[in-house]
């Protein structure tokens, strides 16, 4: 892990991933663990649990530093720009159709 930063509603995470782990082993590991962790150390009233979903997204090596800011820095980047417009934007720019683009 290289870092980790998490707003209300998402949280960011910047790893290596090992040759021999699927994005799917590694997220299920990290969302059992900390899911685990909170429940046991009773930081919220009710039963904390994940979503079902996550979006993961490959980065170039050169762009490692880059994403590092980015993720270190989120919370002042969410105030200028909301999580669901950003996320709308990457899907637009990568092709992806969404309801907003159909």
């Amino acid at each position: 892990m290289k870092i980790i930063n998490g707003m209300p509603d998402h949280v960011h995470c910047l790893f290596l991933l090992n040759r021999e782990k699927s994005i799917a082993e590694v997220i299920k590991q990290i969302k059992g663990s900390s899911s685990h962790f909170i429940n046991q150390n009773d930081f919220i009233n009710e039963k904390f649990a994940w979503q079902t979903g996550y979006a993961a997204y490959s980065v170039a090596e050169s762009a490692l530093n880059s994403v590092f800011q980015y993720i270190q820095n989120q919370k002042n980047h969410h105030q200028k720009q909301s999580f669901d417009n950003e996320y709308l934007q990457l899907l637009k720019l990568y092709g992806f159709e969404t309801e907003e683009n159909e």
